[in-house]
Order: structure tokens, then sequence, then C-alpha cells
């Protein structure tokens, strides 16, 4: 369909951006459009074996590597993704690094065949607006958020409702479809700033990050209509070109796939999980992981890890504390954890195989940071979520789980965690908190049971969207369609 045409994709070197951004070149690919990915050794290595996988199975991806600059912005050698950030304090000095590919990517357009016709880049990356203008193509947005936040987002910064309430006062979030409140405290870092040195250095980059939007010729979206439609009709009135075109995770066929999407990780330590999966009861298992970037403090994180030993549910918790691990692991060996919830309870340390895990039928219940990756892999299983949103757009996120899909029931975070200015002596939500969760989402009444229907529901529904005939492929479809247009124009011009 697509012959010609190549799309120039560059994702911010981060797994819950990076991510989806590989399985959209998958997806963009299938069409036998040309897809170039621009990404650094580090990264290369990390996804390789699921871009090679694609590239040898006859779909046109192409990989391109540019070295990853770290000397001069006081990040660690071998850093090449935000992960491996010992502190997120350093997130803005990626940042900067990140910029500096903007001069190595101009050097390399003109060695591309064909030449590419559009640039997808997160939209974090603004730098990537202006090689655009350079070489006269569109520029179009990848968003690894949903509709909803971005029509959130857009009515608070119109009406700024936020800022006549107090912190923890509820409101009613403004000109949205369904009615649903939030308190100040739940809002990003745009609405409900730190106020250290280092997080109003950051806003400053957000907010010139967000000004750059404007310049955008389009947006792609990790979302499908049936999921948030009326949220999508209402942000399409703010921005015209908005195609939603996920689910990306639906996209992994393979086993394989699934199992490394993200990293080039132990085989044998997923074989073993899903063999102990294998053991359980269908739907009676709780996975718990909060996110790549996990804010919580050792102190709450032991009151998670107490929380489903007190359940009496069969549970995988996933462990990924960044700079927290050693003090993590330290309460792990003195306090006999492990021996304790031997047979009923699996510890994975590092990744996770997650998408594996949640289309696994022993799984009964997600535990989830509300990253928009994982609540679109929890809706895409079916799984009812227990939501424990942290930062950025992730009560946002909680919202569409408990109050738009209905399949979800929140632990009770009341506030934002801020990065820099975590309270490592106070916890938040407490192991009664996560016990009395667990029993609510595995009820058997009709609550429980209705949850579980809308669950399947969505599941059904993000299965069909990527079909033929699907509303996801219809819009992939059209917007390679709308690319081409232009590099047609161009070409005639």
């Amino acid at each position: 369909m697509a012959s010609g045409v190549h799309f120039l994709i560059i994702p911010l070197m981060c797994p819950g951006h990076l991510i989806p951004m590989v399985d959209m070149a998958k997806l963009i690919a299938q069409h036998s459009a040309t897809v170039t990915i621009v990404i650094t050794p580090g990264n290369a290595a990390r996804f390789g074996s699921v871009l090679h996988r694609a590239v040898s199975s006859g779909h046109p991806i192409r990989i391109r590597q540019l070295q990853f600059p770290t000397s001069g912005y006081g990040l660690p050698e071998g850093c090449e993704n935000i992960d491996d950030l010992p502190t997120l304090n350093l997130i803005k000095n990626f940042f900067k690094a990140s910029a500096k590919l903007q001069e190595p990517l101009e050097e390399m357009f003109n060695d591309l065949k064909p030449r590419p016709s559009c640039i997808i880049s997160d939209k974090n990356l603004s730098w990537t607006a202006d090689v655009t203008r350079k070489f006269e193509i569109p520029w179009v947005i990848f968003d690894g958020m949903s509709c909803f936040t971005r029509l959130a987002t857009h009515n608070l910064l119109v009406s700024k409702i936020h800022e006549r309430v107090g912190d923890f006062d509820r409101f009613l979030l403004p000109s949205l479809p369904d009615k649903i409140t939030m308190t100040k405290s739940q809002l990003p870092g745009l609405f409900n700033p730190a106020k250290s040195a280092d997080a109003k250095e950051i806003r400053t980059l957000h907010e010139k990050i967000r000004a750059s939007e404007s310049q955008a010729y389009g947006i792609v979206i990790n979302s499908f209509e049936e999921l948030e439609g009326k949220y999508l009709e209402e942000y399409r009135k703010v921005k015209q070109n908005v195609w939603c075109i996920g689910p990306f995770s639906l996209s992994n066929k393979n086993d394989l796939d699934k199992a490394q999407r993200g990293t080039n990780c132990s085989i044998t330590n997923h074989e073993r999980t899903i063999t102990w999966l294998d053991s359980q009861k269908p739907m009676s298992v709780v996975y718990a992981c909060l996110g790549t970037l996990s804010q919580l403090t050792p102190l709450q994180l032991i009151e998670l890890a107490l929380g489903l030993e007190e359940s009496e549910s069969p549970f995988i918790l996933v462990l990924k504390g960044g700079n927290r691990t050693e003090e993590m692991e330290k309460w792990l060996a003195e306090d006999g954890f492990e021996t304790r919830v031997k047979g009923r309870g699996v510890l994975i340390h590092g990744w996770a195989p997650q998408v594996l895990i949640l289309l696994h039928p022993s799984v009964g219940a997600f535990l989830t940071h509300c990253g928009w990756n994982s609540t679109i892999e929890g809706v895409c299983a079916g799984v009812p979520m227990m939501t424990w949103p942290q930062f950025s757009e992730q009560f946002f996120n909680e919202r569409v789980v408990v109050d738009v899909v209905g399949s979800g029931v929140g632990v009770g975070a009341e506030s934002v965690v801020r990065v820099g200015e975590e309270d490592a002596g106070r916890v938040q939500v407490k192991r009664m908190d996560v016990c009395k969760a667990v029993k609510m989402i595995m009820d058997d009444g009709i609550e429980g049971k209705t949850r579980r229907e809308k669950g399947k529901y969505f599941r059904e529904m993000a299965e069909k969207a990527i079909e033929e005939e699907g509303s996801s492929k219809v819009n992939l479809k059209l917007f390679i369609e709308d690319i081409m247009l232009h590099m047609n124009k161009g070409l005639q011009d």
C-alpha cells in the first residue's frame, strides 16, 4: 500500500516511551512503508532481539544508531536510557544531552533512502521540530498518554479551576464527557508544581515542550476509539489531526516478543514464572508491578509486600526500586518475607514479561501505578486493576480505569510523589489498604462480577480495534495515506 513513503521514528530513550514506539514501527511497516528507527547503541542492544526479528520477517524496518552524548552533562558513563539514571534529579541533564542528537541526525538525514516523508518523534524531543522545518516534512508527535489526559490537560489550562481550590479539595474536571472529580494534589506538575530548584527547571522544560506541540502537524496515540471515543471526539475539536492507532501491545503475536518486550532478559526466569502461573487456579493471582520509574520509598514498598501477604491471595510482586534496591533487598533478607510466602508469592527482581503475565489465565488482578502503557496493557488483558498512581499523569489514568472503563479499584493514593521530594518516613498507602483492595477486586459478588465483565468487554473491543476493518487499523491506514498525500504534493511542487 505505502511503498515509497518513509517514516523516521525518534523515540525518547525511556522504556515507557521507547517500547510503544518500537511496536508502532512494526505496525507501520506492516503496511509496506519504510520505517527507520533512530536509536543509541545501548538501546539497540537492549531492544535488538525484537527489532531484528521484525526485520527478518520481511518488514521494511531499518535501525540507525547515533552515539548518545553523556560527557559534559553529569551523566554516568553508558547511561543512555532514563531508567539508567542513578536519580531522577538528573532527568533535566538527560534531556539536554538528548537535544545534542539534533546535529548528527541532520547529517544522517540526506543519507537515508528513500528520503524521509515524515518524522514521528516523542513529544518530549521538541528539537525534532527544527529538523522537520529544515527538511520541510511533517512533524508528527507520539504522545504516550491517553486522549483523556490530553483533553483534561487542555481544559484545565483554559479554565484554571485548579488555581481556585485547596490541595485536597475535590473538584469537577471541567468540560469532560463524564462527571469526574480529582484533587489538586493529584494533578501533574504542570498544575501542581514542586518548589525545589530542580523541579522549577523541569517545569520550565515541560512548558517549552508543551509550547512546541502546537507546531506539530498531528499526533498519534496508543489508544483506540472504543475505549475513549468521547474524549477523542472532544479533543479533535482542539487538535485536528489525531490518530488513535493502538493498542500497540497487541501487535506482539510471538510469545518471545511478548517476553522480551523492553529488554533482552533472562528467558529462563520468565519460563519459571509462567510455569508457576500454570500451577495456579484460573483468575486467582494478583500481579503487582509499579513501573520502571517507581518512586515508592522502602517503607512504602514494605507495606505493599506485607499487604499482599495479608491478602492471602497468590501473587507476583515485581521489585524494581532503582537506587532503593539495596535497602529493599536488605529488608527481604532480614524479614524472612520470601520464606513466609514461598509457593504462594513470586518475587521478580528487575524486568518482568508483563504482557505475557497479564494474558495468563491464572491472573485475576493487576496492581498498577497507572502509567499509560501498563494501563492499556491491563485493558487489553481484560484484567481488573487496582490503581496506585504516583506521579505525572498517572492519576488521570486512574480515573480512566475506575470511572470510564469501570474495571478498577483505587488503593487510596491521595497525592503525587514528587521526584526529589519523597518523604522516606511517610507511608501514603498502608498494608491494610492493599489487602482491602485485593479482597474487593477478587470479590465474587455483584460488584466484582461487574468489574470483570467490563474488563472482558474492553479486551474484546481492543482486539477488534486492530483487526482488518477495526477502528485502529483504519486510522493507521488514514494516517499513512495522509502522509503520502503530503509527500506526493511535495514532489509535484
